[in-house]
């Protein structure tokens, strides 16, 4: 066996490989939607696909490593100038160098074209959210049965009773939504749906301890529509700490143009709506 022409196969198959992982994981939905819809691609998760990805990296790296050694000669022979002599900034060098840093800095300066890759992969990702659904907070998949009806105002009771409706079988209220999904074959969603109907008749939304995902790029009119909070009142809350904002702006455009995070307009909106619950 030929080590060096198995080493330029390893590392020619880990590259189209490479290439392929990092085209699915440029389209894959974001963490939280693709845990929460029990994502798949090709029977594979998205941490699967990540976890491919990392060890085809090392993988190539080894490769490379080995493709070095075994080529270090011609390697070598591509530094050195017409007379032969040892040169490392030679007019090949200069140009690849310079090609990779127009790369690397255009990319953290955000400028156009490379600002453009990143958005269209945001964008897919986004569409995906839309698809699948947001879940109502962070990892919920990961929150018992028990901690996600306490987090969303749920009645625990009217829970339960939903998903034995629904025929979900669970063995506990401290079993988590990912346990209790993969016991029933279904996805953190699904389960979360069934339960959700019974609680949501008639009852007004709360809004949740922590901001729901995908907050950033959704208006506050939106906002308020879903949790039928009153958009003047919460106008006039943002204008009393300094916020400006309007209705049909999202909560990222809030937060950019008053130089805070999103974060910070979602609490001023959630102690709104808990001072006039107080007080009704």
């Amino acid at each position: 066996m030929k080590i060096r022409k198995a080493t330029s196969l390893t590392v020619l198959l880990t590259f189209v490989l490479l290439v392929l992982t990092s085209v699915i994981l440029y389209i894959v939905p974001h963490g939280r939607v693709a845990y929460w819809a029990d994502w798949h691609l090709w029977g594979l998760t998205k941490t699967q696909w990540g976890n491919i990805h990392i060890n085809l990296g090392l993988l190539l790296l080894l490769g490379i490593s080995l493709h070095i050694y075994y080529n270090w000669k011609v390697i070598v022979s591509y530094f050195k100038d017409k007379a032969k002599r040892l040169k490392v900034f030679t007019k090949e060098f200069s140009i690849a160098l310079v090609l990779t840093m127009v790369f690397v800095m255009g990319t953290c300066l955000e400028i156009p074209p490379f600002i453009w890759v990143v958005e269209i992969s945001e964008s897919i990702k986004d569409s995906a959210a839309e698809k699948y659904g947001e879940p109502p907070y962070g990892h919920a998949e990961l929150s018992s049965l028990k901690t996600l009806t306490s987090r969303m105002g749920f009645d625990l009771a009217k829970s339960v009773d939903g998903l034995r409706a629904a025929g979900v079988k669970f063995e506990s209220e401290e079993q988590t939504i990912q346990e209790i999904a993969k016991q029933n074959k279904m996805s953190p969603q699904q389960v979360f749906l069934a339960m959700k109907p019974l609680n949501t008749v008639g009852e007004n939304k709360k809004l949740p301890l922590s901001p729901p995902p995908g907050l950033g790029r959704r208006s506050l009119a939106d906002i308020c529509q879903e949790y039928n909070l009153n958009i003047p009142t919460i106008l006039r809350s943002l204008t009393d700490k300094n916020i400006k904002a309007e209705a049909e702006m999202t909560i990222k455009n809030i937060a950019e143009q008053n130089s805070i995070s999103p974060i910070d307009v979602y609490e001023v909106i959630k102690k709104t709506t808990e001072a006039i619950s107080q007080s009704t």
